[in-house]
């Protein structure tokens, strides 16, 4: 026999004996529907509720829906400042013969506690110049939410590292096109890292220098090379929820994304920001120079023709210059948090 444990949750809009019988039920439905278990394979039920919850015990559900042999337990749920208010939680376990791909369930505004597995497909688009923070701030929102960080940016230093080895000329971009035509790129997941597969090869830690960040906003302009890697991003999109940064998220490549912000700093903040990562990497670089670099880079990404940098109409803007990488991160799940809760 195979044991697995559910977890699901849900929300109540008052404190009353008919919501939280009427909500746990559908609750507890959901899960058996998903999962497909038989009562007999129920072993016992855990319910929690928040401090907030006391007009009736949530396993009153279950033993109206007949689990009148299983061991059901109701507690409260430890309280946090700032947690989810009116949440009913549970923790099934289960005892089969066959292996199961077991489903968690979150509904109503505790959907918001796992947006990876909300039945809608969850797309954060995070925008901003050089230097920014986008990346760090991503990966802090994915690892947070429990969903993918595709970093776009990487695949156009990918790109740009292609074209530097081969000693192909940035300025001629028919020759670039072919190139990459030419080329095997991927996407691939490793326990939820991100790696770029280059025709076989890992490249990842190999496309982070200055010279290479030059050439990705360089190649970045060809419309070519924009398409046919966009194509692969709203790919991925449209199968995970997923956090993606860039230059043009929010404005072209997920125009319909659940949540977008634009994230921002003052040129000397985006200049040491980034000198201090190289530092960090035993890279040494004059910090004039980088500030240089960026400034060139804004001006090539905000004046590029084709999808140029600039921020989405309908985008949060967020000014990080004096603000940990912790507030910035808080400050956007709070939008999004909030908005998924009204929800």
């Amino acid at each position: 026999m195979i044991f697995y444990a559910i977890r699901g949750a849900t929300t109540v809009e008052e404190n009353t004996p008919q919501q939280i019988l009427t909500r746990t039920t559908t609750l507890l439905e959901t899960i058996i529907e998903r999962n497909c278990i038989d009562y007999k394979d129920i072993v016992s039920i855990i319910f929690t509720g928040t401090k907030d919850l006391d007009a009736q015990y949530p396993a009153v559900a279950a033993r109206q829906m007949g689990m009148v042999d299983i061991p059901l337990f109701c507690c409260q749920e430890m309280y946090v400042k700032g947690s989810l208010e009116r949440c009913i939680r549970v923790l099934m376990h289960i005892q089969v013969s066959e292996p199961k791909d077991v489903k968690h369930v979150y509904l109503e505004k505790a959907k918001v506690l796992r947006p990876d597995l909300a039945d809608e497909i969850l797309t954060i688009a995070i925008d901003g110049p050089a230097g920014a923070g986008k990346s760090t701030i991503a990966k802090a929102i994915s690892k947070t939410l429990n969903i993918l960080y595709l970093d776009t940016g990487a695949m156009y230093r990918a790109v740009a590292y292609k074209m530097l080895k081969s000693n192909i000329d940035l300025n001629d971009h028919q020759k670039v096109v072919n190139v990459l035509n030419k080329t095997d790129l991927q996407v691939r997941y490793d326990h939820g890292k991100q790696k770029i597969i280059m025709d076989g090869k890992d490249v990842t830690s190999l496309i982070r220098t200055t010279e290479v960040s030059q050439a990705a906003s360089k190649v970045a302009t060809i419309p070519e090379i924009r398409l046919k890697l966009v194509d692969i991003q709203r790919n991925i999109a449209s199968k995970n929820s997923l956090v993606m940064d860039g230059r043009d998220i929010g404005t072209y490549v997920l125009p319909n994304a659940s949540f977008k912000f634009y994230l921002t700093a003052s040129l000397d903040e985006r200049a040491k920001r980034r000198w201090l990562e190289m530092k960090a990497n035993g890279v040494e670089q004059n910090i004039e120079s980088i500030r240089q670099s960026i400034h060139e880079r804004d001006i090539n990404d905000q004046n590029r023709s084709f999808a140029p940098l600039k921020q989405a109409e309908d985008a949060i803007v967020i000014d990080s210059t004096d603000k940990s990488i912790e507030q910035v991160t808080n400050e956007i799940l709070g939008h999004i948090r909030g908005s998924l809760r009204k929800g």
